[in-house]
């Protein structure tokens, strides 16, 4: 169940300051413990923001990159690359004001639907210590490799779940 409307839209130009405001909340404990000035750590976010996206862009070229919306409200994005022997999700990323809301499960199982459909499994990167591995292990995917401090999450059409129903976001 998801709590209220939720639809994808392109990401534009215009999104931009968002979508900064928005990875800056994913290195918000960190920046807590450095000793640096507000001035040093938002040039620092803004250099790590500017190379994840080159590398997003550089790594998964034809992906589909979506701001996530809630009543017509951004509160997240939606990174997802469809490739010819998976569809990977290369970010999910939502505000700390909309986690846990039920948001994240929709997202992934309109994903599982659609990697039913094209018969393909679906992976994603996590970080080791991220709390969204029990999301994605209660929502069917396990663990199928790991590189540095990430984890692999693999979730495959016709294992022992089923999968679940087609939403339509868009």
């Amino acid at each position: 169940m998801t709590p209220e409307p939720i639809t994808l839209r392109p990401v534009t130009p215009a999104d931009e300051p968002f979508l900064l405001k928005l990875y800056a909340t994913t290195r918000a404990d960190e920046m807590a413990l450095v000793p640096w000035s507000e001035e040093q750590k938002e040039a620092f976010v803004t250099a790590q923001f500017n190379a994840q996206q080159h590398h997003y862009k550089r790594t998964y070229p034809g992906a589909s990159h979506d701001v996530i919306l809630s009543n017509d409200r951004r509160v997240g994005q939606l990174y997802v690359a469809r490739m010819d022997l998976e569809t990977r999700i290369v970010d999910l990323l939502l505000l700390p004001s909309d986690r846990n809301r039920g948001i994240g499960s929709y997202l992934i199982e309109k994903l599982q639907a659609e990697g039913a459909r094209r018969t393909k499994p679906l992976r994603v990167y996590v970080e080791s210590f991220n709390p969204s591995i029990h999301l994605f292990e209660r929502l069917g995917f396990s663990r199928s490799g790991e590189q540095g401090v990430h984890i692999l999450m693999e979730w495959s059409p016709g294992r022992d779940h089923a999968a679940p129903s087609e939403i339509n976001l868009k």
